[in-house]
């Protein structure tokens, strides 16, 4: 059986970075650094502001996890003309849509799959031809699920937002069966599944209990972490979750 995978988000690296203007600190040393300890992936999302994660880091991380057969480069985003093309030249393992809008903070939202089928589908084509693994974000819905594999994705992407704030709360238990029943229909479908934003320490392992669920995208929460506790301890504990579900 395969572990889930740990991509680690550098987008809050690159935020620090760049409140003071110089390669400090860097975000492909911390790439090179997470990777040692055993991170299975690294994932980045550019916008178009650059305001964390620049055009310049997604060539410089590509470079880095070309060679390592056992790392993934996962690069998320909008489907945006510039976007697709800067992700169609670099090539990474798996691309993953997320329906952001450009001042948008963070993602917050999953995809509206039947109302956007027309921007995704020629997308999907586009990346399935560049011979790059797509995702789609997408909210714990079976009936988005089955839409998402009626245009030809390869995976999802749960937004676990929803399973993250209500987590030891008393609404808990029916969000938690509301993320069981989408993995379900991913089963169904025959598509892969992701899941990211939230996840922590302390939720992951209940979450990964659902069964099927191939990667975990952490950043925000696993930086603060490792602020708080040392990076080698948190990346091997995150393994040891990542490992037990």
């Amino acid at each position: 059986m395969l572990m889930t995978r740990l991509s680690v988000n550098l987008n809050k690296i690159a935020l620090l970075r760049n409140s003071r203007g110089r390669d400090y600190p860097s975000v492909t040393g911390f790439a090179q650094r997470f990777i040692a300890l055993g991170a299975g992936g690294i994932t980045v999302h550019p916008r178009q502001d650059e305001r964390h994660t620049r055009r310049s880091d997604v060539y410089a991380l590509a470079e880095i996890c070309r060679p390592r057969e056992q790392v993934e480069f996962n690069i998320e985003g909008y489907p945006s003309q510039d976007f697709l093309d800067l992700v169609c030249e670099v090539k990474p393992d798996q691309c993953t849509l997320v329906p952001d809008t450009v001042d948008q903070i963070t993602s917050d939202h999953g995809w509206d799959i039947e109302n956007s089928s027309s921007i995704l589908a020629p997308v999907l084509d586009r990346l399935r031809s560049a011979g790059i693994r797509s995702s789609l974000f997408v909210d714990p819905d079976p009936l988005q699920v089955e839409a998402a594999s009626k245009i030809g994705t390869d995976r999802i992407e749960l937004y676990t937002e929803l399973y993250a704030s209500s987590y030891r709360g008393k609404s808990h238990s029916a969000v938690l069966s509301a993320y069981c029943d989408a993995v379900q229909a991913a089963r169904l479908a025959n598509i892969g599944v992701n899941a990211g934003h939230d996840l922590n320490l302390e939720n992951l392992s209940e979450f990964l209990a659902i069964g099927s669920i191939l990667e975990v995208s952490i950043g925000h929460a696993l930086i603060v972490e490792c602020i708080e506790h040392g990076f080698r301890h948190v990346i091997a504990s995150y393994l040891r979750i990542c490992a037990q579900a």
